[in-house]
């Protein structure tokens, strides 16, 4: 779909809120334009509602549905912005251009590659629409690589986590481009390169793999890692790791390897204050920095909750105030939001077992401590 005329554009518009499954059924009113396309264009502005709105707009083109998956959100790529600036950026996998589009807004000169033919001259296309200019080059990253001679003060680039038989891949020498074997040829044309890797990457792993690591961002939306952040750039120090929660009230929670090597964590039964931490501190694995730092007991080595008799401010996650209860004084019927760690039983076990409901106001805690397996019934804090 090269284009959107008025008469195609008013079709999608009309068409938002109708049922793709009866659309697919009907012949397309437009000679040119197959009902395939048309509804792919109706589905992409229903992704662009919530993932990125700034596209939600007419004359926009979306790609197939892979590539919106693919794409990183707004909110994401908003967030990369705020730290990087300079003149000339490249983006070596742009992809839906997602990424592009906000990284490059602090920088003079935009160079998207990509080797999709297709996907390309859509991003161009939006790019026209949306007044953005840059340079586009259909290509390999391998043979851009070759034969560049130009430098840039940002390189970017998100490698394909897909195998050859469309299967998904995790370690950095499974992806495409396997990082770890061109990151010498990058920071021959860069002094700053900044990658974007799957949430299940193992940061240890990542560590260990790679060279001139000067920061790692853990980026969770609404307590969901979407996404590692990779910024390589000559240090002498040890990497600063920084866990980020967006679109909650959260504090950030930053700290370097060096600071969570000698930490050790003091356990306790389940006091007054409950604290469960986010999923992206969670996946940084600073289990006990998080306890010293607070100065807060760890329930078990295996349970990642913390308590305190008096409450503590500025934590990067939930916190319940609490009380313990034996189990046979949970009543029939009763309505709590479930929350089990390290414990025997699942939600929906506790629900069926007890005979409870989801939801309400109040939560119903099951976690296991040292001293055995504890019931808390509690209220979220702001």
């Amino acid at each position: 779909m090269k284009s959107v005329g008025n008469k195609i554009q008013y079709f999608i518009d009309a068409n938002l809120h109708a049922d793709l499954h009866s659309l697919l059924l009907k012949k397309s009113p437009f000679p040119e334009v197959s009902m395939q396309e048309l509804v792919q264009q109706i589905k992409g502005r229903k992704v662009a509602e919530k993932k990125f709105p700034f596209l939600n707009q007419e004359n926009i083109i979306f790609p197939p549905n892979l590539n919106l998956e693919q794409a990183s959100s707004q909110d994401t790529a908003d967030f990369k912005k705020q730290f990087f600036k300079g003149k000339k950026f490249i983006d070596l996998t742009c992809g839906f251009g997602i990424d592009a589009y906000f990284l490059s807004q602090n920088f003079e000169e935009i160079t998207l590659i990509e080797q999709n033919t297709e996907l390309l001259d859509i991003v161009k296309h939006n790019w026209e629409v949306l007044d953005r200019k840059a340079n586009f080059i259909n290509q390999k990253l391998e043979d851009f690589l070759k034969n560049n001679k130009e430098h840039f003060d940002l390189i970017y680039l998100d490698p394909a986590r897909r195998d050859n038989h469309n299967r998904k891949v995790f370690l950095l020498e499974d992806l495409s481009p396997n990082i770890i074997e061109i990151q010498e040829q990058l920071s021959d044309i860069s002094p700053e390169i900044l990658i974007k890797l799957s949430p299940l990457i193992d940061i240890q792993h990542l560590v260990y793999s790679l060279k001139n690591i000067y920061k790692i961002w853990i980026i969770a939306v609404k307590n969901e890692v979407k996404e590692v952040l990779v910024y390589l750039k000559k240090t002498e120090n040890q990497p600063e790791i920084s866990c980020i929660n967006l679109q909650s009230s959260e504090p950030e929670f930053h700290f370097n390897l060096d600071d969570k090597k000698h930490c050790q964590s003091e356990f306790s039964a389940p006091k007054k204050y409950i604290y469960i931490p986010n999923n992206s501190v969670l996946k940084s694995g600073a289990f006990n920095l998080v306890s010293e730092k607070f100065g807060l007991r760890k329930l078990h080595q295996n349970t990642h909750i913390y308590t305190s008799e008096e409450k503590i401010e500025h934590f990067p996650g939930r916190i319940f105030e609490t009380e313990e209860i034996n189990s046979k004084a949970i009543k029939k019927g009763e309505q709590f939001n479930i929350i089990t760690k390290n414990f025997p039983l699942k939600p929906e076990e506790i629900k069926k077992k007890h005979k409870i409901k989801d939801g309400g106001n109040h939560y119903l805690i099951a976690v296991k401590s040292l001293s055995g397996n504890h019931f808390l019934v509690g209220k979220l804090l702001d």
